[in-house]
């Protein structure tokens, strides 16, 4: 019997570890991607081990075309003679403040990892997915993405981008028998925090003082469930905050 398989960019943690876990416990099988290699050969060994699945890993920075161009190249098609699921997951928020006292090296991370990122993986995958005459797009974006909020300003623009991209996606692939669908997160606690001020964990645990947060297990729910609805029926656009939470900017502090 044929396994479905699943392509996840940024599966070392957060979002896409639990996003792998979940596609392996119902026996999907895994092309996995990150720039964190001990990671991911861990991973992959508990999920072999543990689902008895196939599992392949690639380790690049989705923000370098070339390196993206390489490791795709090097999927094993014997082992994955089709692709079903992409999960562009792979992002990062780098900073917080004011626009003019941004750094340009912030800027130029986020862009290049949550747009180009996503561009570079999907540009080489769709093609695929067009002979085939199948398969599902879902990209990672956030509440960012839908309204704007201070001290966001290049990260909720790179987030836009990838909505505005979501859509275009959706008309450009329609006659291919392609679903694309944006899953847009409010405040969930992964690294996001820490890799946005940098290894400062006090800032970072910050964030999330007074509520209870969404859990990257929650966001993994979501896109399962999207990834499995009837052939005929496509999300196009799913947007989760946790219960205290209205969008990027409505947060009521306290415990629930």
């Amino acid at each position: 019997m044929k396994k479905n398989t699943v392509l996840i960019t940024g599966a070392t943690s957060g979002i896409g570890k639990s996003t792998a876990i979940i596609f392996a416990k119902n026996k999907y099988n895994l092309i996995l991607t990150g720039r964190r290699l001990d990671r991911l050969v861990q991973l992959k060994d508990e999920l072999e081990r543990e689902y008895n699945i196939q599992v392949q890993i690639l380790h690049f920075d989705v923000s370098n075309l070339e390196e993206t161009k390489k490791a795709l190249q090097e999927i094993d098609r014997t082992v994955f003679p089709t692709l079903d699921i992409l999960v562009n997951n792979a992002g990062l928020a780098s900073g917080y403040g004011p626009i003019d006292e941004g750094q340009y090296d912030d800027w130029n991370t986020m862009l290049d990892t949550n747009v180009k990122g996503l561009l570079h993986v999907s540009r080489e995958i769709i093609p695929w997915m067009k002979q085939q005459g199948f398969g599902h797009i879902i990209n990672i974006g956030s509440t960012a993405g839908k309204d704007v909020y201070q001290n966001g300003n290049v990260y909720c623009a790179s987030k836009h981008a990838v909505d505005a991209l979501t859509k275009s996606m959706r008309i450009d692939l329609l006659n291919y028998g392609i679903k694309v669908t944006s899953i847009n997160p409010g405040a969930c606690e992964t690294e996001f925090s820490l890799v946005r001020f940098k290894g400062d964990k006090e800032k970072a645990n910050a964030v999330y003082d007074g509520f209870t947060p969404l859990k990257p297990e929650d966001i993994a729910d979501a896109i399962y469930y999207t990834a499995t609805l009837p052939k005929h029926v496509c999300v196009n656009d799913l947007t989760l905050t946790c219960l205290t939470q209205a969008n990027a900017n409505y947060n009521v502090k306290r415990i629930v």
